[in-house]
């Protein structure tokens, strides 16, 4: 085998690419393509998802808090229709949540999510008259506050509403 043919460089002699240029290793990199991404690049595609994410995640958070807060809505609805139904039959609301859906320990009614515990309690001039229900809001809802609604049809706050 040949070796001068594979490699012309050897023993003093110069090949043809070295001939016209002194470094031919600086030759090959001229014509390499570069792949990849750099570091600045990079780092503005991180900056860039950092903005969108810190603006997007609060509008998202109110969204699932809204979302949330239409189960304490919807079952002190079904419970005030309930207790209106009592009323149409006997003339007279009642407190006692337990007859019209299960309730624990403490006479509390929960949410089908379980964001909210509603309890019920005379409003007025007493329970035959007037019958509030209150969802005390639970777990990740604790901050969005309680709802109320009383069987004269005033739901607070009203912004929740």
């Amino acid at each position: 085998m040949n070796y001068r043919a594979i490699f012309p460089f050897v023993e003093g002699k110069r090949s043809a690419i070295s001939a016209r240029n002194e470094n031919p290793i600086r030759i090959r990199n001229v014509y390499m393509k570069q792949t990849g991404f750099s570091l600045i690049e990079l780092m503005m595609v991180v900056a860039i998802v950092g903005i969108l994410g810190a603006i997007a995640y609060p509008s998202y958070k109110d969204s699932v808090t809204k979302g949330r807060r239409s189960d304490g809505q919807t079952k002190l609805v079904q419970l005030m229709n309930a207790e209106e139904r009592y009323f149409a039959e006997r003339g007279t609301y009642t407190a006692t949540l337990s007859n019209f859906a299960p309730v624990d320990g403490g006479g509390k009614v929960d949410t089908d999510s379980g964001y909210y515990k509603i309890s019920a309690a005379a409003c007025g001039t007493g329970v035959a008259t007037c019958v509030i229900l209150t969802a005390e809001a639970q777990t990740a809802q604790a901050g969005d506050g309680n709802l109320t609604y009383n069987s004269q049809g005033a739901k607070t706050p009203t912004t929740k509403w």
